[in-house]
């Protein structure tokens, strides 16, 4: 790849400046509890389409990167993660800033942060090309099999019910139907609306549960509460933020580990930074040799789960680039919006715009670049930004939503459709049905019935076909492991659990 054409393009000022506008978004985002990184993707996606592809993507990644840093943010202030992958941030960071340390927290939040996002990038710009140029090697079995591996992680994502996982799949799934047929032309449950051709748009949907959803949930159930009453940390003017080479020493290793878990967990699809760094934060409790203090105020813990939620991002983007499979919502999103700019996600992306992915690597370094800097200035600012009302928040989002689903296409369907899709993921929430499977559903419900029909025509409908060939025996191994391994690790839990009680 010609790096150094990348290079040019990214140091473009209109690039630079798309950068820094996604990377103070983020920033905002992440700190205010209750904003999540993929609501921010999904509400500056439809922004972002009347931009240059490079221009547009660079503003959606410093969005993400940012995002996801800046929850920390909050987690450390008020002991409430901004994002769910700072949920690990919260077991020492909180008990750090009650000591008077807040500055110092929050500077190894941003450090280790930018540490692990550079490593996850160096670790996408390795390995993806490699992976790419075996799943070119894919027909159409495979690529059914693919997407259904990557439907199957509908189980991974559920959490607590499988059932309501499924259920929320299915419905994903039958709005991917919608519009013409794919391979005979003809209409789907389109009616009379001719807008509904191309079937329902990603972005709007999108913007309606992450966003409209869950606004809507906030307003509906969350009681009321006393902004003023919050217990948020006083950053002194001459706190020291950056560590000393002592505490360096002490949080290099697990800085490195938790990097190196964020990566291996990301590239999973349907994992994220929250577990990422809570397996980071356990495997450095167990070989540091204080592990006593993990939980009480550690830095070792506190640098592995910033390192490890910010690596996690590289790995993610590894399974969206190389096999068009998002590893997570935030990439989903980040696959949509390839999808309406006129790309072809999938293995094919790396050969057919390989100077466009390359841009898209430099662009993560010099996100990074830019939190480093940004992140350790302006942390008194954010902290200040956990005061401003909810309601003010709920109101900003909710209009910003309707613009965002009209200007993609300046059709009042779309509008429809966000506000439709906003009630379900109201009542998604209100009974505890998880979004992700929806996600997945409607992202690779079209690529999985695409390519079995066209498998069954080019076989005269033998179902031998798919069975055939080692790359769709490792994925079908690989569908079976993701299938079995929750059910495997429960009976596991519950062996020992009797041998503790016995």
């Amino acid at each position: 790849m010609d790096y150094l054409s990348a290079i040019q393009s990214v140091m473009n000022p209109m690039c630079l400046l798309c950068i820094l506008l996604g990377v103070a978004v983020g920033m905002v985002v992440g700190t205010l509890p209750g904003l999540t990184s993929v609501m921010a993707i999904s509400l500056i996606t439809p922004l972002t389409f009347k931009l240059n592809p490079t221009y547009g993507f660079a503003m959606l990644l410093g969005v993400y990167n940012s995002a996801i840093f800046s929850g920390g943010i909050s987690a450390i202030a008020i002991n409430t993660p901004g994002t769910p992958a700072s949920i690990a941030t919260t077991f020492d960071g909180y008990k750090i800033s009650q000591r008077g340390r807040a500055g110092f927290a929050l500077g190894v939040n941003t450090i280790y942060s930018v540490i692990g996002g550079l490593f996850s990038t160096i670790a996408l710009m390795v390995a993806c090309a490699p992976l790419a140029r075996l799943a070119l090697n894919f027909g159409s079995p495979e690529y059914f099999w693919l997407a259904l591996f990557g439907l199957s992680m509908m189980i991974s994502v559920s959490h607590a019910s499988l059932a309501k996982g499924l259920v929320t799949g299915f419905v994903g799934m039958l709005l991917a139907t919608v519009g013409l047929d794919p391979l005979l032309g003809s209409k789907r449950f389109v009616g009379n609306n001719i807008s509904l051709m191309d079937g329902i748009a990603f972005i709007p949907v999108m913007i309606g549960l992450f966003g409209v959803g869950e606004m809507l949930f906030q307003i509906f159930e969350h009681k009321k509460e006393d902004d003023n009453k919050k217990d948020i940390v006083d950053l002194k003017d001459k706190e020291r933020v950056l560590p000393t080479k002592e505490e360096h020493k002490r949080m290099t290793i697990p800085g490195l580990i938790g990097s190196v878990i964020g990566v291996l967990v990301g590239i999973v699809p349907g994992t994220g930074g929250d577990i990422s760094a809570l397996i980071s934060w356990d495997v450095c409790k167990r070989v540091s040799r204080h592990p006593e203090e993990f939980g009480d105020g550690s830095v070792e813990g506190l640098a592995t789960t910033c390192a490890s939620n910010n690596a996690s991002i590289g790995g993610a983007l590894t399974t969206a680039l190389a096999l068009g499979i998002p590893g997570d919502g935030n990439t989903a999103v980040l696959l949509g919006a390839l999808t309406m700019y006129g790309m072809v996600t999938g293995p094919t992306l790396l050969s057919n715009s390989a100077p466009f992915v390359c841009r898209l690597y430099i662009i993560m370094i010099v996100a990074n670049l830019i939190i480093l800097p940004l992140g350790l200035l302006s942390a008194k600012a954010c902290i200040r930004l956990l005061s401003i009302k909810s309601q003010y928040i709920q109101m900003a989002v909710l209009l910003i939503c309707c613009v965002g689903a009209y200007s993609m296409n300046r059709n009042y369907t779309d509008v429809i459709v966000m506000f439709i899709a906003g009630i379900c993921g109201f009542f998604f929430r209100k009974y505890d049905y998880p979004l992700g499977p929806m996600i997945l559903g409607l992202l690779l419900g079209d690529m999985c019935e695409t390519n079995l029909r066209r498998t069954l025509m080019l076989s005269n409908g033998s179902y031998l076909q798919l069975f055939t060939g080692p790359i769709s025996i490792g994925l079908i191994v690989l569908i079976l492991l993701a299938i079995g391994w929750p059910f495997i690790s429960n009976l596991f839990q519950k062996k020992k659990n009797k041998k503790v009680e016995g």
